[in-house]
């Protein structure tokens, strides 16, 4: 690869250039999208839940190559999680995944947790006796 990119490392370059996940889930069960034209960077992470455990996830992301990478990172790191080892899933995570992100870059991975949360919300709203499970448990 040429010196140019050193601003991000290999794990970053892998998952911007062959992001994995990526498009839609037709018949999504969540889908979260967060971030700002404004700021340059929107993500959107649709989730495929069966018997409490996220099945499947993808992604669309506007953004720069951290945000790409992130977005990538985050739906593989998710896949087979329950809803409740979901929601405690952190920005950290996918920071650590990649090997690292230029401290500029940190919010890229914010992102991918936010958007991961609001489809996840968004599918605990349309599935309340899932809602309570997940109440039940943090109890």
């Amino acid at each position: 690869m040429s010196d140019t990119y050193t601003l991000y490392n290999e794990t970053v370059m892998e998952h911007f250039m062959n992001p994995r996940n990526m498009g839609d889930l037709k018949d999504a069960d969540g889908i979260g999208e967060v971030g700002a034209a404004a700021c340059g960077d929107i993500m959107k992470i649709s989730l495929k839940i069966k018997d409490g455990k996220i099945e499947d996830a993808r992604f669309k992301t506007f953004g720069c190559g951290s945000a790409i990478a992130s977005s990538s990172m985050a739906t593989e790191l998710i896949k087979g999680r329950s809803i409740d080892e979901a929601m405690s899933f952190s920005n950290q995570e996918v920071v650590d995944a990649l090997g690292g992100l230029p401290p500029v870059k940190i919010h890229c991975s914010v992102l991918a947790e936010e958007a991961l949360k609001a489809a996840l919300e968004d599918y605990l709203k349309k599935h309340p006796e899932a809602a309570r499970k997940t109440e039940a448990v943090a109890a």
